[in-house]
């Protein structure tokens, strides 16, 4: 499995945070202390894309973590609002290092698969960058296991390695599970995944009237989430946790966290108040008994042979 590390050696943190949200919902005086929070409870590994805010959120990352650089694994994303060639992904890769202004990107991820793009051309922009020193890990997000596997190919090809992969996953999104987790084990490549909170529906507050958020404000969202185990899930969740002295979303990252293919999940909030629930399962120990009664909570997803049986 590729141990991931921050330009001065250490070990990225067991949370990364995701700066979604910078310059969008949160303003630069909420983005810098949700930073500043992250980083006071050991977080070293942070997550933003070229698509993020129209380009604020890299900014504002590349201006928080420009007196500690080396302290600080950073990771964008090529551009996904454009096909992924060689050209155009060697194009994104700059225009977000300028705007972060920094020297390298320490790890590069192609955002989405990209059926009308050879996935050789975006790998070759890829290599290149990783030959000349520019990026340190190559990652990849929202892919297949077919895709996985088929990138895994053409990076050995080129001399390279994906280093990464950054799937959604949480209590009530398992499809992870089928194929994604087991074929990234097998392939030695870390898995850092997205929405451990369910997009919100798992902190507990769609369980009662007047709850908003990307749920309810986002109809992609609204969509993802549209199932009615899904909302039973996320209802009973808040009664465990209380059991256990914690919160809904703490007990939700803890989950993530606990399955030993997950290197770091991705936590992002709008505010600093919202964002303490999340960093506190870096402290929440979950045993066996509390992950079990946890999981029973959702649909274990069917076997990739689709015999439920085996399930």
């Amino acid at each position: 499995m590729t141990q991931m590390l921050t330009p001065n050696g250490a070990p990225v943190s067991r949370l990364c945070f995701g700066t979604m949200q910078f310059g969008g919902n949160a303003d630069i005086v909420a983005s810098q202390s949700m930073y500043e929070d992250s980083r006071a409870a050991g977080i070293n590994f942070f997550d933003t894309a070229y698509v993020y805010t129209g380009g604020q959120s890299e900014a504002m990352l590349g201006r928080f973590a420009a007196k500690e650089r080396d302290d600080i694994l950073i990771a964008t994303k090529a551009a996904y609002d454009k096909p992924a060639t060689k050209e155009n992904v060697l194009a994104s890769f700059e225009e977000s290092r300028m705007r972060m202004n920094i020297d390298t990107v320490d790890l590069m991820y192609l955002h989405r698969f990209d059926p009308e793009t050879p996935l050789q051309d975006s790998f070759e922009a890829l290599a290149e960058l990783r030959e000349d020193g520019l990026i340190r890990y190559i990652g990849i997000s929202n892919f297949a296991a077919w895709q996985v596997m088929k990138a895994a190919q053409i990076a050995r090809s080129l001399g390279v390695t994906v280093d990464m992969l950054q799937p959604m996953y949480s209590l009530v999104k398992r499809q992870a599970e089928v194929e994604l987790l087991p074929a990234c084990h097998d392939q030695g490549i870390a898995v850092v995944p997205y929405s451990p909170l369910g997009g919100g529906l798992l902190t507990g507050k769609y369980a009662t009237p007047g709850g908003t958020g990307r749920l309810s404000e986002d109809s992609r969202y609204t969509a993802r989430y549209n199932v009615d185990w899904m909302h039973e899930a996320a209802a009973a969740l808040p009664q465990i946790a209380a059991d256990h002295g914690t919160e809904a979303a703490t007990l939700a990252v803890a989950w993530v966290m606990k399955n030993r293919h997950v290197t770091a999940p991705i936590i992002s909030a709008r505010s600093s108040e919202q964002l303490a629930p999340s960093l506190a399962a870096l402290d929440f120990e979950m045993d066996d008994t509390l992950y079990a009664e946890v999981t029973a909570l959702s649909q274990t997803p069917a076997p990739a042979t689709d015999r439920l049986e085996e399930a």
